[in-house]
């Protein structure tokens, strides 16, 4: 019998896979020799994906400027394999220009005027990153070299069998395709990234209720994929939710429609409307938007890596305790490296600012711990304006503790606090607000190199996957300062409204609308459209992909559960191992399947990052390419062993 080519199947191809693939062409010389194939099942177009495909709005941008965003594993990563640096975005985009990069089909005419006028501070459009993620992905295939055979499969993955028993295709998986095609392979990678849940129970209600009573309800979803038309010109709408979903929907509701923004000689802007736009009334927990991007550059000494969330800290910690907490031994940590960044550009950036010298302070600032009355005098004391100094409670919750006293109040508070945040975020004097950016920047990429997730206790688990990402997305993952500013131009138009911190909504069918308010302000509005603008929470047990429902279906694959003192609690991920390995209900890996993305229980790094941050994403891809590298020859050197007994 002739020996069989091992195989290896990715179910999803987007950016992850890519990702991937690339760290296999550059391990494989090491760990692997001889042909090899494999198969990425895709329906959209491979490299791009679902999310990052080129079939959505032209207006919808990324939150990254080009300079920040690369694919490419470089040699600030510290992982076991050998990097291979390359272009990022801004790069790549002005080599297609000059023609040095001509491996990249023809591009429509306005992404060549977007590749003309782009910088590297610019905030490229999803369409632009579209085409650099699939010329990425071409390259990575290419670097395969000529004994491994790639194919896309334009179609989606509905299942995996089990492992046949015996004969030629003995120990593989079968991937079942919805074209009722099927594919082959020794081992299979669940690399799917922002997934669909079914409509919890709740979101079928309030669905129902608006069927019922002819009026428009949006559950939890990528917003590209919603279909708003049912949202009537001059109609209210309430929005639960501010993040960047929140970002996407006014786009798409307002120059979707057809209107525009106009620059004013004082530099603010102005809304010129279609006549089609509805009038949102949005509010949140926090009742603000995401912190805009910083446009300022360090004026002071910069800071290279955390000071205080070390890994001799970590292993310290580990040393003495069996189980870490986040909040009380691991978080202090955090929150001390950030104020370590954003006082050294104080003091070094503005010593008019401050008292004393920064030599003083440090020495100072080493000898007491975050959460103590003596880093609050030692701050009192050498930062006289309370205005600049760093309060992390204060910024994850600006709004506490206010109590709005009237519809106006909520508005002016609101938008005063918009205003603001941009000052601070693009004015060049407060560039300590960079300083503290790049700092939890260093600590959200080492989180997961320095602590092993096993380690945690359950609570900490928990706080990591909600509190610890929220906090760190709202402070450093928000959206270009324009569409700040172009949301205080929505807002003096009237056609953005703001409901306020604490907010709540409730369908009553007394009146067939919905009603919503804030628990700190007496606002309340009434409404027939509301639209919940965030991403489905994670939830293995009801994703609207059939491959991971198949996997929990099957027994296969299950939800991570964490045991804490109020009971069990499921973060609604797939259990992996700390190598990406699909745990079964009962913790045994499953041989052959991995899984790598944000609906695991992995630390969830996204599938690009900035340059020269030993970015995780290109960690985990690394330390996943060379383990899926070492299975797959295992496995040819067994069904060797196997053909010749």
């Amino acid at each position: 019998m002739p020996s069989r080519v091992p195989a290896l199947a990715f179910i999803g191809g987007g950016p992850r896979t890519a990702g991937v693939l690339e760290r296999l062409a550059a391990n494989r010389a090491d760990l692997f020799d001889g042909p090899l194939h494999i198969h990425v099942i895709e329906p959209h177009q491979p490299g791009s994906g679902r999310i990052w495909r080129y079939d959505q709005d032209p207006g919808l941008l990324l939150n990254s400027t080009a300079a920040d965003v690369t694919m490419f594993t470089d040699d600030s990563v510290a992982c076991d394999g050998p990097t291979v640096d390359g272009p990022g975005l801004s790069t790549w985009a002005a080599g297609v220009l000059d023609g040095t990069i001509r491996d990249v089909p023809a591009l429509e005419p306005h992404l060549l005027a977007q590749l003309r006028s782009l910088t590297p501070a610019s905030f490229p459009t999803r369409q632009l990153q579209s085409k650099y993620l699939e010329w990425f992905f071409g390259r990575a295939v290419a670097a395969l070299g000529p004994q491994v055979t790639v194919t896309v499969h334009r179609d989606t993955a509905i299942g995996v069998t089990a492992a046949a028993a015996c004969g030629h295709d003995a120990g593989t998986h079968r991937v079942r395709l919805a074209s009722g095609a099927e594919v082959v392979a020794d081992v299979v990678v669940y690399a799917l990234g922002h997934t669909d849940s079914q409509p919890d129970p709740e979101s079928v209600r309030l669905s129902d209720f608006a069927a019922k009573h002819g009026g428009f309800h949006a559950p939890p979803s990528y917003t590209t994929d919603v279909d708003y038309s049912g949202v009537k010109a001059g109609q209210d709408v309430i929005v639960a939710g501010m993040g960047l979903a929140f970002v996407d929907l006014l786009v798409l509701l307002f120059e979707g429609r057809g209107g525009r923004f106009e620059e004013r000689p004082d530099g603010e802007l102005d809304y010129v409307p279609s006549g089609a736009e509805p009038t949102v009334w949005a509010g949140s927990r926090r009742g603000v938007p995401y912190h805009s991007k910083i446009s300022s550059t360090l004026r002071g000494e910069p800071v290279a890596r955390p000071r205080y969330f070390t890994a001799e800290a970590v292993e310290a910690l580990l040393a003495e305790h069996q189980e870490l907490d986040f909040r009380t031994q691991l978080w202090p940590l955090i929150a001390k490296d950030a104020g370590y960044a954003y006082y050294r550009e104080l003091f070094t950036g503005y010593p008019e600012r401050v008292l004393g010298t920064w030599t003083s302070f440090e020495a100072h600032f080493d000898a007491v711990d975050w959460y103590s009355s003596a880093r609050e005098d030692l701050v009192n004391f050498a930062v006289p304006n309370p205005a600049l100094r760093l309060d992390l409670e204060k910024l994850d919750h600006p709004l506490s503790g206010c109590a709005f006293a009237d519809h106006h109040t909520v508005q002016r508070s609101v938008a005063a606090y918009i205003q603001n945040d941009l000052t601070l975020r693009t004015s060049p004097d407060h560039s300590q607000t960079l300083a503290l950016f790049t700092a939890l920047l260093f600590v959200y990429m080492d989180l997961g190199r320095l602590v092993p997730q096993e380690r945690l206790n359950a609570r900490s688990q928990q706080t990591i996957h909600g509190w610890w990402h929220g906090f760190f997305s709202f402070v450093d993952s928000g959206p270009p300062s324009h569409r700040l500013r172009e949301m205080l131009a929505l807002h003096r138009a009237g056609l953005l409204k703001f409901l306020g911190p604490g907010m709540w909504v409730r369908a009553d069918d007394s009146v067939g609308r919905f009603v919503a308010g804030s628990f700190q302000s007496p606002v309340v509005v009434d409404a027939s459209a509301y639209i919940e603008a965030r991403l489905p929470s994670a939830s293995v047990e009801r994703s609207a992909n059939p491959a991971l429902a198949d996997l929990h279906d099957a027994g296969w694959g299950t939800e991570q559960r964490l045991l804490t003192s109020e009971g069990a609690h499921s973060t609604g991920k797939l259990l992996v191992s700390g190598n990406h390995q699909v745990l079964s209900p009962v913790g045994t890996p499953q041989n052959g399947l991995f899984a790598v993305g944000p609906w695991t229980s992995g630390w969830g790094a996204g599938a690009f990052a900035r340059p020269n941050t030993n970015a995780a994403p290109f960690r985990e891809n690394d330390a996943l390419a060379r383990r899926i590298l070492e299975t797959l020859t295992t496995t040819r050197e067994l069904t060797g062993a196997l053909r010749k007994a």
